[in-house]
Formats: structure tokens, C-alpha cells, sequence
């Protein structure tokens, strides 16, 4: 049973409702404050995953080569139409936007979302644990973070926030039931440098939340689904040659 997917997504849907009606009562310097807390929080779990690198050449590898690829096939452009896809289907019930922004920010903030509540490490690892072992303690942590994330930006964005909980249920329910099939096949340095990659996806993640840089979060997804068959190539193969 999928429970920690199911929280998960429920975090973000509650969280998103909540935040969309209650969002015009909260002063924006509130949520432009706690929004940056959510930023440096994203920061650390990413840096609390990065410090769990094994094998930085493969890690380091595995994000520029999975960007370059990302980049080729504009990923993030197509996420960006996905979004509005999702912003003008929920627009048609509820309105999304917010006067006070523009719409090239609010789709640069709703991407960004997306990534974060879609394309974590620590979600994407948690859902492959909790597949395999039953152990859904990591999903709950995230749905925590998630659940406060949803409620901030959706004071911004809307109810669009909610629908995000939609794809981010699909991918995590997807990857808990390969789990069976794909951890067998990891080592634990794997692991360790997949976390590595998801946390420096999560740090980036955090410099977009706060606007310092606007990393391109979204082209980078294709380096998690490199760096663990890089990991083990450079270790059975790699190493052995220049140690």
C-alpha cells in the first residue's frame, strides 16, 4: 500500500487549498519571508544529501551531462507548457493568477513547484524505499515541508498548486511500484550518489525559491536518471584504473 505517496499528495492538495483561500489575508511580506525560510530549507536538505557523495566525477558527470541533454530537448520548455496547460485548466473553474505578479513570474514560480514537489530526491528515493521495504518515514518528512510549500505559494499561484499533486502522485506511485525491480539492482554507493544528484537539484531548487538564481531546475531532471548507472560504471570500472 502506496501510503507515503498517498500522504504525499494529499499534503500538497491541502496545502494548496488552504493557502488559495486564505492567501489574500496574509501580508506579502509574510509570504515573501516564510518563503525564503522554505528556500533555505530546501537549500539544506539538499546539502544534507550532497554530503553523502561518493563519486563526485560520476555525480558531477551525471548533472551536466543530464542538463546538456535536458537542455536539448528543451524539458524545461516542456514542463513550462504543462503548466500553463495545468494554469488554464484549473483556470476555467477558479482564477490562478495574481495581479501582483507578472505572468513570466508566475510561470518561472509554478515551475519551479513543480520540480520541487515532483523531481526531489529525497521524493523520488523515498518512494523507491518505501516501495521496497515498506518504509514510509521519509515520504512523511517531505509531506511536512510539502504541505506548508503548498499552502505559501499557492497564495500566490492559486489553486494550481493542488493540481501539481496530480503528476507528482503518478511519478512517485510509478517508482514505488518498480521498486521492486530497481533496488535490488543499486549498491549503496548508487544510492548515495543518486541522493547526491537529487540534493544538488534540491539546492538549485532553493536559489530559484529565493531568487538569487533562476537555475535551470527542470533541464537538470535527466541527471538522476543517469548518475546511478554512471556511479556503477565508474566504480567497477573507473576506479580500478587510476587507483
Amino acid at each position: 500500500m502506496p501510503i507515503g505517496v498517498i500522504i504525499n499528495a494529499l499534503s500538497v492538495v491541502v496545502g494548496g487549498i488552504i493557502g488559495a483561500f486564505v492567501g489574500n489575508k496574509l501580508h506579502a511580506d509574510f509570504k515573501e519571508k516564510l518563503n525564503m525560510i522554505f528556500g533555505a530549507c530546501s537549500m539544506t536538505m539538499g546539502v544534507s544529501s550532497i554530503v553523502l557523495m561518493e563519486n563526485m566525477p560520476a555525480v558531477v558527470f551525471s548533472i551536466i551531462i543530464g542538463t546538456g541533454i535536458g537542455l536539448a530537448i528543451h524539458l524545461g520548455d516542456r514542463i513550462n507548457a504543462g503548466a500553463r496547460i495545468m494554469q488554464k485548466g484549473i483556470g476555467k473553474f477558479v482564477k490562478t493568477s495574481n495581479t501582483q505578479i507578472s505572468e513570466e513570474e508566475f510561470m518561472a514560480t509554478l515551475v519551479t513547484v513543480i520540480v520541487l514537489f515532483c523531481a526531489s530526491g529525497t521524493g523520488i528515493y523515498g518512494s523507491i524505499v518505501s516501495g521496497m521495504t515498506g518504509d514510509h518515514s521519509i515520504l512523511i518528512a517531505k509531506s511536512i515541508l510539502d504541505l506548508f510549500t503548498a499552502l505559501i505559494f499557492a497564495c500566490t499561484l492559486g489553486l494550481v498548486v493542488s493540481v501539481i499533486a496530480i503528476p507528482q502522485f503518478i511519478i512517485f506511485l510509478v517508482l514505488f511500484l518498480l521498486a521492486g525491480f530497481i533496488f535490488p539492482m543499486t549498491t549503496s554507493t548508487m544510492v548515495n550518489d543518486f541522493k547526491a544528484c537529487g540534493g544538488i537539484i534540491m539546492l538549485a531548487t532553493g536559489f530559484r525559491m529565493i531568487k538569487v538564481k533562476m537555475f535551470p531546475t527542470a533541464d537538470m531532471i535527466p541527471g538522476m536518471i543517469l548518475v546511478m548507472p554512471v556511479s556503477w560504471f565508474w566504480v567497477t570500472y573507473v576506479l580500478p584504473l587510476v587507483q
